[in-house]
């Protein structure tokens, strides 16, 4: 009987890895077809929850959220690189600890949010990974620029 129990619990610690891995690899399917003219670090791992991509083709908007092993400093040297073989053109800049980089291309703006990891497991392993958020804005995601104008407030129904 334990034997059995030691199998299932070592099957079921397994299979979570299984599935995680799985969910990584067809998230960067997708993002490689949605994205696919917006480079991300090989290492990179997509944090499920704050990951949000709307729409198809070139029309697409949404943020990406990822990790990196790869430190801040190295993944800026990446994304200086890379953006530009694919068309990318740098439309703005700030570099410090955190960095901030805004691209353009065909009418879409990429804005790409690099910021050292945090947390204790970073303190206590000495790693200097990044967290990278990429967000995309196609200039059609945006239709009304105001869509509260002309909002009248008394007419809002009332908050519990």
């Amino acid at each position: 009987m334990k034997k059995i129990a030691i199998l299932f619990l070592t099957l079921s610690i397994s299979s979570c890895a299984i599935f995680v891995d799985e969910y990584q690899v067809n998230q960067k399917r997708v993002l490689a077809y949605l994205l696919s003219d917006l480079p991300l670090p090989e290492d990179a791992e997509i944090i499920k929850e704050p990951t949000v991509v709307l729409g198809t083709g070139k029309s697409i908007s949404g943020r990406v959220v990822l990790k990196s092993d790869y430190t801040p400093a190295e993944n800026l040297i990446f994304y200086g690189n890379e953006t530009l073989s694919t068309g990318w053109i740098l439309a703005s800049s700030k570099v410090g600890e955190e960095i901030s980089l805004i691209y353009t291309k065909d009418g879409r703006f990429a804005s790409i949010f690099i910021t050292p990891k945090t947390g204790i497991g970073s303190f206590i392993s000495g790693s200097y990974g990044s967290d990278i958020v990429i967000s995309v804005v196609h200039p059609e995601a945006i239709d009304l620029q105001n869509p509260y104008e002309g909002l009248n407030y008394n007419n809002l129904p009332e908050l519990p």
